[in-house]
């Protein structure tokens, strides 16, 4: 308790003095927070290096120190030769001088046990008053790979850069220069946002004027159905067949195919429209040959331009239906003995007459459908040059309504029944009887070959896959020499 003076005052007793400070004023560090440093420095840095004035180390420690120095292998060394060769003049640098208090880091590479090299950011505490110096390293090798992962991913994106481009480039080249009018709009507006040059000329459109043009606009309101449908199934299924549609101003007709696709997060179509070779310039400018394309596209007969390689370059409507196809484009560029003719023997046996005489006329032959039917046909050929190019024209009319009519035969009547064959079991011996049937199969298989080849007994041979001095054999036997005495070489 505070003491009364006599006076009415409390007299305070004075503060006991304060003990004399054992840290000097000139120490950086307080007696106990030297300790609290290195621990926190120690937490911190990977690498936590003292070295002297003359930049030997005298302790070290750090997580991962001893990936680097097992034991105590850096104590009394330099820190100048602990680091790599291309680092030393910095390392020295580093231990020599700086900032007494706080010096800018650097960056230090060591040497692992394998020789590579282990970068390590390296930051100088100085003490005052102080000879030994502090080094705190930190390990870079988890931002150096995380920078060359960026290098390799900037590289990669560079590479897929420049493939863009190259097929960037390699489509504009194909739809420039693709000769068939290809058109690209908007699938929700059906607003046209390209057209190639060949599109540009047969549609009488320009470039910098395509952005307010539609879609629709370019065929006839008439066909304003068949199109809507056709668009409406290339964006539903990402393609759509091949239709026929009447262009806007004309009476031509187009046939038309679209195909969806995605860019830029919205949905465009694009639209190839079909111009056949009596679709180019020559028909659209001149009026016979316009009307001479309508009567072959409504004739009721197959008309078909076949290649001397037998691909179809060309198909009128009639033709399709005998073929059971939907539209032009299942046919062209397709063999055309696909569906006209046995494959391998009529279509070049028609070549071969024309070669020889340069028509064919009433040919009888087969027309097999896409679904499996089989018509008899008949058909004319005849062959067209252009320069030097030749190839041929066929017209194809069918035979259905004449399969019914009773057909002449060359020989004698069919091959007997099976019942009447079987009352001869008992008293005609086995080989007789099946002598007897494989001579009558044999006579009307030859009979039928000469029927289809209109007696060329090359081809008939060819067809029943003998040789030429076997069928003459099987002709004298049969009774048919007569035939062979026509031309046969004396």
């Amino acid at each position: 308790m505070p003491a009364d003076n006599g006076t009415g005052l409390v007299a305070m007793s004075s503060p006991p003095p304060r003990e004399p400070s054992t840290q000097s004023p000139a120490e950086p560090w307080p007696a106990g927070e030297a300790d609290l440093a290195r621990a926190v420095a120690e937490a911190a840095a990977d690498i936590l290096l003292t070295i002297d004035g003359d930049g030997i180390i005298r302790s070290a420690t750090g997580s991962t120190l001893p990936r680097l120095a097992p034991g105590k292998g850096w104590i009394g060394r330099a820190f100048a030769d602990v680091v790599a060769t291309d680092s030393r003049a910095k390392a020295a640098g580093l231990a020599a001088g700086g900032d007494p208090r706080l010096m800018g880091a650097a960056e230090l590479n060591h040497l692992r046990t394998d020789g590579s090299s282990w970068p390590f950011s390296y930051r100088v505490i100085a003490p005052a008053d102080r000879g030994l110096r502090c080094l705190v390293g930190r390990d870079l090798a988890g931002v150096a790979a995380l920078q060359q992962n960026l290098l390799e991913a900037q590289q990669a994106m560079e590479r897929e850069y420049a493939r863009l481009r190259l097929a960037e480039t390699r489509y504009r080249m194909i739809f420039r220069s693709a000769p068939e009018p290809i058109v690209i709009a908007e699938a929700a507006t059906l607003r046209l946002v390209e057209a190639n040059p060949a599109a540009l000329d047969e549609l009488g459109l320009r470039a910098d004027r395509l952005a307010g043009v539609s879609l629709t606009s370019l065929f006839s309101p008439l066909s304003g159905d068949a199109l809507a449908s056709v668009l409406a199934a290339a964006r539903h299924s990402g393609e759509a067949a091949e239709i026929e549609v009447a262009r806007a101003g004309t009476t031509r007709r187009t046939s038309i195919r679209a195909i969806a696709f995605r860019q830029d997060g919205a949905v465009h179509l694009l639209v190839r429209l079909g111009i056949t070779p009596s679709d180019g310039a020559g028909v659209a400018t001149d009026p016979a040959l316009r009307h001479v394309h309508g009567m072959v596209e409504q004739t009721p007969d197959g008309c078909v331009i076949m290649s001397p390689d037998r691909l179809v370059l060309h198909a009128n409507r009639a033709f399709l239906e005998l073929a059971q196809l939907s539209s032009r484009h299942q046919a062209l560029g397709e063999p055309l003995d696909r569906w006209l003719g046995r494959p391998g023997i009529d279509l070049p046996l028609i070549q071969g007459t024309l070669a020889d005489h340069g028509v064919v006329r009433n040919f009888p032959t087969i027309i097999r459908g896409a679904f499996g039917s089989v018509e008899a046909v008949e058909l004319s050929a005849v062959t067209a040059w252009a320069g030097e190019t030749g190839s041929t024209g066929l017209i194809i009319r069918s035979k259905g309504a004449q399969l019914a009519a009773p057909q002449p035969q060359r020989g004698p009547a069919l091959p007997r029944s099976v019942e009447q064959l079987s009352q001869l079991v008992g008293s005609v011996p086995l080989k007789d009887i099946v002598r007897e049937t494989s001579d009558v199969i044999e006579k009307l298989c030859i009979e039928s070959a000469l029927d289809l080849s209109r007696d060329n007994r090359a081809a008939a041979a060819q067809m029943l896959g003998l040789s030429r001095q076997g069928f003459y054999a099987k002709l004298r036997r049969h009774g048919l020499g007569a035939l062979v005495d026509q031309d046969e070489p004396a």
